[in-house]
Protein backbone atom coordinates (compact mmCIF):
# COMPACT_ATOMS: atom_id res chain seq x y z
CA UNK A 1 0.00 0.00 0.00
CA UNK A 2 1.41 3.33 -1.18
CA UNK A 3 0.68 6.62 0.42
CA UNK A 4 1.56 10.25 0.44
CA UNK A 5 4.69 11.57 2.75
CA UNK A 6 6.21 14.80 3.31
CA UNK A 7 8.44 15.39 -0.06
CA UNK A 8 10.60 18.44 1.29
CA UNK A 9 10.45 20.54 4.62
CA UNK A 10 8.02 23.25 5.17
CA UNK A 11 7.02 25.95 7.29
CA UNK A 12 4.20 28.48 8.14
CA UNK A 13 3.82 30.88 10.98
CA UNK A 14 0.66 32.44 12.45
CA UNK A 15 0.34 35.24 14.98
CA UNK A 16 -2.45 35.09 17.96
CA UNK A 17 -2.50 37.66 20.41
CA UNK A 18 1.12 38.75 19.75
CA UNK A 19 2.01 35.12 20.23
CA UNK A 20 4.14 33.73 17.72
CA UNK A 21 3.11 30.25 16.57
CA UNK A 22 6.15 28.87 13.62
CA UNK A 23 5.64 25.63 12.24
CA UNK A 24 7.33 22.98 10.57
CA UNK A 25 6.33 19.68 9.32
CA UNK A 26 9.10 17.17 7.03
CA UNK A 27 9.48 13.19 6.49
CA UNK A 28 10.96 11.15 8.92
CA UNK A 29 11.48 7.60 9.10
CA UNK A 30 11.59 6.98 12.83
CA UNK A 31 11.48 8.37 16.04
CA UNK A 32 14.95 8.66 16.65
CA UNK A 33 15.23 10.66 13.53
CA UNK A 34 12.34 13.05 14.51
CA UNK A 35 13.75 13.58 17.92
CA UNK A 36 17.11 14.40 16.52
CA UNK A 37 15.26 16.70 14.36
CA UNK A 38 13.37 18.45 17.16
CA UNK A 39 16.88 18.86 18.94
CA UNK A 40 18.08 20.78 16.11
CA UNK A 41 15.28 22.84 16.06
CA UNK A 42 15.58 23.83 19.62
CA UNK A 43 18.90 25.04 19.09
CA UNK A 44 17.66 27.78 15.90
CA UNK A 45 14.92 28.73 18.30
CA UNK A 46 16.77 28.49 22.00
CA UNK A 47 14.96 31.49 23.25
CA UNK A 48 11.76 30.03 22.83
CA UNK A 49 9.27 29.62 24.93
CA UNK A 50 7.94 25.87 24.27
CA UNK A 51 8.63 23.73 21.17
CA UNK A 52 5.73 21.52 20.48
CA UNK A 53 5.58 18.71 18.32
CA UNK A 54 3.50 15.66 17.04
CA UNK A 55 4.26 13.04 14.59
CA UNK A 56 2.91 9.67 12.29
CA UNK A 57 4.68 6.76 11.43
CA UNK A 58 3.33 4.14 8.19
CA UNK A 59 0.40 4.28 6.56
CA UNK A 60 -1.79 6.89 7.77
CA UNK A 61 -4.92 4.95 7.71
CA UNK A 62 -3.03 2.88 10.47
CA UNK A 63 -0.12 4.36 11.77
CA UNK A 64 1.99 1.99 13.09
CA UNK A 65 3.65 4.56 16.06
CA UNK A 66 2.81 8.15 16.95
CA UNK A 67 3.99 10.58 19.46
CA UNK A 68 3.22 14.12 20.79
CA UNK A 69 4.90 16.60 23.34
CA UNK A 70 3.71 19.80 25.43
CA UNK A 71 6.99 20.64 26.17
CA UNK A 72 5.64 22.92 29.38
CA UNK A 73 2.55 23.61 27.67
CA UNK A 74 -1.02 22.78 29.61
CA UNK A 75 -1.52 19.06 29.13
CA UNK A 76 -3.24 18.31 26.62
CA UNK A 77 -3.48 21.70 24.65
CA UNK A 78 -0.13 21.70 21.98
CA UNK A 79 1.24 18.08 21.17
CA UNK A 80 -2.48 16.54 21.08
CA UNK A 81 -4.13 19.16 19.01
CA UNK A 82 -0.95 19.08 16.40
CA UNK A 83 -1.13 15.28 16.20
CA UNK A 84 -5.41 15.51 15.82
CA UNK A 85 -4.68 17.57 12.45
CA UNK A 86 -2.03 15.45 11.15
CA UNK A 87 -4.30 12.22 11.93
CA UNK A 88 -6.96 13.89 9.61
CA UNK A 89 -4.39 15.00 6.71
CA UNK A 90 -4.25 11.41 4.90
CA UNK A 91 -0.27 11.94 5.31
CA UNK A 92 2.33 9.31 6.79
CA UNK A 93 6.12 9.36 7.76
CA UNK A 94 5.68 13.15 8.84
CA UNK A 95 6.54 15.44 12.08
CA UNK A 96 5.42 19.19 13.09
CA UNK A 97 6.91 21.23 15.36
CA UNK A 98 5.18 24.01 16.10
CA UNK A 99 7.94 26.57 18.74
CA UNK A 100 5.90 29.34 19.94
CA UNK A 101 7.45 32.90 20.98
CA UNK A 102 5.14 33.99 24.14
CA UNK A 103 3.40 37.40 23.66
CA UNK A 104 2.31 38.61 26.80
CA UNK A 105 -0.99 37.90 26.42
CA UNK A 106 -2.06 34.20 27.73
CA UNK A 107 -4.50 32.63 25.92
CA UNK A 108 -6.03 30.06 28.01
CA UNK A 109 -6.53 26.12 27.15
CA UNK A 110 -9.00 26.63 24.40
CA UNK A 111 -7.04 29.41 22.60
CA UNK A 112 -3.43 27.28 23.08
CA UNK A 113 -5.64 24.17 21.86
CA UNK A 114 -7.04 26.42 18.66
CA UNK A 115 -3.82 27.75 18.63
CA UNK A 116 -1.50 25.25 17.78
CA UNK A 117 -4.26 23.42 15.80
CA UNK A 118 -4.16 26.04 13.27
CA UNK A 119 -0.42 26.48 12.87
CA UNK A 120 -0.64 22.87 12.22
CA UNK A 121 -3.27 22.83 9.67
CA UNK A 122 -1.50 25.98 8.58
CA UNK A 123 2.19 24.27 8.04
CA UNK A 124 0.11 21.17 6.28
CA UNK A 125 -1.85 23.66 3.67
CA UNK A 126 1.81 24.26 2.11
CA UNK A 127 3.52 20.91 2.97
CA UNK A 128 4.05 19.13 -0.63
CA UNK A 129 3.65 15.54 -1.13
CA UNK A 130 4.61 12.46 -3.00
CA UNK A 131 3.71 8.73 -2.51
CA UNK A 132 5.85 6.14 -0.50
CA UNK A 133 6.08 3.25 -2.52
CA UNK A 134 7.23 0.38 -0.11
CA UNK A 135 10.16 -1.45 -1.57
CA UNK A 136 11.93 -4.59 -0.64
CA UNK A 137 15.32 -5.19 -1.24
CA UNK A 138 17.27 -8.04 -3.17
CA UNK A 139 20.51 -9.45 -3.57
CA UNK A 140 20.82 -10.93 -6.81
CA UNK A 141 23.41 -13.53 -8.14
CA UNK A 142 24.09 -13.97 -11.97
CA UNK A 143 26.41 -15.28 -15.01
CA UNK A 144 28.26 -12.70 -16.73
CA UNK A 145 25.97 -13.34 -19.58
CA UNK A 146 22.95 -12.39 -17.90
CA UNK A 147 23.60 -9.21 -16.15
CA UNK A 148 22.25 -7.18 -18.92
CA UNK A 149 18.90 -8.92 -19.10
CA UNK A 150 18.60 -8.20 -15.21
CA UNK A 151 19.32 -4.66 -15.62
CA UNK A 152 16.31 -4.90 -18.51
CA UNK A 153 14.13 -7.04 -15.92
CA UNK A 154 15.01 -4.34 -13.40
CA UNK A 155 14.20 -1.04 -15.51
CA UNK A 156 10.64 -3.09 -16.30
CA UNK A 157 10.03 -3.39 -12.84
CA UNK A 158 10.41 0.51 -11.63
CA UNK A 159 13.20 -1.39 -9.78
CA UNK A 160 16.54 0.53 -8.66
CA UNK A 161 20.18 -0.88 -9.05
CA UNK A 162 22.18 -0.09 -5.89
CA UNK A 163 25.38 -2.37 -6.08
CA UNK A 164 27.18 -4.25 -8.28
CA UNK A 165 29.94 -6.38 -7.84
CA UNK A 166 32.31 -8.57 -9.80
CA UNK A 167 33.83 -11.90 -8.66
CA UNK A 168 33.52 -15.26 -9.94
CA UNK A 169 29.73 -14.25 -10.85
CA UNK A 170 28.00 -10.78 -11.14
CA UNK A 171 26.06 -9.87 -7.23
CA UNK A 172 23.78 -7.15 -7.94
CA UNK A 173 21.64 -5.21 -5.16
CA UNK A 174 18.77 -4.04 -6.25
CA UNK A 175 15.51 -2.70 -4.25
CA UNK A 176 11.89 -3.39 -5.83
CA UNK A 177 8.84 -2.11 -5.38
CA UNK A 178 6.34 -4.93 -3.36
CA UNK A 179 3.66 -5.54 -6.41
CA UNK A 180 6.40 -6.02 -8.45
CA UNK A 181 8.50 -8.10 -6.41
CA UNK A 182 7.24 -11.64 -7.60
CA UNK A 183 7.07 -11.28 -11.19
CA UNK A 184 10.95 -10.10 -10.52
CA UNK A 185 11.57 -13.44 -8.62
CA UNK A 186 10.14 -15.49 -11.23
CA UNK A 187 12.24 -14.10 -14.00
CA UNK A 188 15.52 -15.19 -11.82
CA UNK A 189 14.00 -18.49 -11.35
CA UNK A 190 13.34 -19.10 -14.68
CA UNK A 191 16.94 -18.29 -15.65
CA UNK A 192 18.39 -20.38 -12.57
CA UNK A 193 20.06 -17.12 -10.57
CA UNK A 194 20.03 -17.49 -7.22
CA UNK A 195 18.99 -14.78 -4.64
CA UNK A 196 18.32 -13.57 -0.98
CA UNK A 197 15.86 -11.53 0.22
CA UNK A 198 16.85 -8.68 2.10
CA UNK A 199 15.13 -6.03 4.51
CA UNK A 200 12.42 -3.98 3.63
CA UNK A 201 12.91 -0.48 2.44
CA UNK A 202 11.19 2.33 3.64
Amino acid sequence: MSYPIPAQLAEAEIVIKKSRFIAYAQHIVSRETGMLWLEEIKQKYPDARHHCWAYQLGNPGCATNAGMGDDGEPSGTAGKPILNVLQHKGVGDVMIIVVRYFGGIKLGAGGLTRAYGQAAQAVMEVLPTEQQVPMTGLLVYCDFALEQSIRHWLTQADGELQEVTYSKQVSIQVALPDDRLDEFCEQLRAHQCEYELLDKIQ
